[in-house]
């Protein structure tokens, strides 16, 4: 059967080593805890301190043959980082017991055997459990990102259809009224559909407010002078790695729900600017006169899971009334890369 390949943890991640070190300690804490073990303060420091070494001696001994190990098939890294690190712990273990006693300090046990195969055989075990839960650590992280990678493309998917079919309903309606308007406006569509049809995850800010303003071309051709737009964004950093059609849904509802329910229509408010390593996109509409049916919320939780997926916890999506308007904020990491 072929075994799943997962890789080896960064070693040479801070996290890594701490979790190395606070093993070790527990390890020869509990070592000290047997009923035969030497109950002196003197003998817990040394041990502590041995752990301690030798942790950080793992860590770098792993951190320097992780790309060496890495190129090894199948299960055959963890299994080389295992037995290395018992090889290690044999020899580390021999020579601090060589030496303590060429020098006749006295600070480690007196039966040699016992403390070099004691050592060999605690780091065999606690290495081949921490090896085994970080294995299936790994293993579930890959679980739970080709979930959420999946999730991910049903929302995506779910909005299409419906952002979609309103767009060619418009370049349907003014094909016998303004047939130059159509054509313009299907132009602008096949644009919209490009970027529909393309990877969600690959786009910029720029691209994504180029396809804004083909969508509002659209609707300003189906709500007229019903529709009035203030622009306040132009200093956005329009090289930022974005997914395709993040904001174009939080427009739509926007004109939809507010724009178009009002019988006088309104202004639509986009305003964006950056602040403290933040990007901060603000979406404002008038409320209808009277309450307006009310929507699938699709929308918006499309947006949520999605900026959630790709930039995690640092972004934010509120939406609310606000001075008879209604208010959608986005605020999401100034950066160039996203969580992952």
């Amino acid at each position: 059967m072929r075994v799943p390949r997962h890789a080896l943890p960064d070693f040479c991640h801070g996290g890594e080593l701490l979790a190395l070190a606070v093993v070790a300690l527990l390890v020869a804490v509990v070592m000290q805890l047997a009923p035969s073990a030497d109950a002196h303060l003197r003998v817990w420091s040394l041990s502590l301190l041995f752990a301690a070494w030798l942790a950080l001696l793992l860590g770098v001994t792993l951190c320097k043959t992780r790309p060496l190990l890495q190129r090894l098939p199948g299960a055959w890294p963890w299994a080389g980082a295992w037995l290395l690190s018992v090889l290690l712990v044999l020899v580390a273990a021999s020579v601090v017991w060589w030496l303590d006693h060429a020098l006749g300090t006295g600070l480690a046990a007196r039966n040699g055997a016992r403390f070099v195969l004691g050592s060999s055989a605690a780091t065999a075990l606690v290495g081949a459990a921490l090896l085994r839960y970080l294995w299936v650590l790994d293993d579930w992280r890959e679980r739970r990102d080709a979930l959420a990678r999946a999730q991910l493309e049903a929302l995506q998917a779910r909005i299409r259809p419906h952002f979609l079919f309103n767009s060619l309903n418009t370049a349907l309606a003014l094909v016998s009224i303004d047939p130059q308007a159509a054509e313009r406006t299907l132009e602008n569509l096949s644009d919209l559909f490009r970027a529909a049809l393309d990877d969600p995850r690959a786009g910029t800010l720029g691209e994504e407010l180029d396809l804004i303003e083909r969508y509002l071309a659209i609707e300003q051709l189906r709500l007229g002078a019903r529709l009035r737009v203030t622009r306040d964004w132009d200093d956005l950093p329009r090289d930022l790695p974005l997914p395709r059609l993040l904001l174009q849904p939080l427009v739509e509802n926007a004109i939809h729900h507010g724009i178009a329910a009002c019988s006088a229509g309104g202004t639509l408010e986009l305003h964006g600017e950056r602040m403290d390593g933040t990007l901060l996109i603000r979406i404002r509409n008038p409320l209808p006169e009277s309450p307006a049916r009310a929507g699938t919320g699709h929308g918006l939780a499309n947006v949520r899971a999605r900026i959630g997926y790709h930039f995690g916890a640092r972004a934010v999506l509120e939406a609310g009334a606000v001075d008879a308007h209604w208010q959608v904020t986005l605020r999401l990491p100034d950066a160039r890369t996203d969580r992952r």
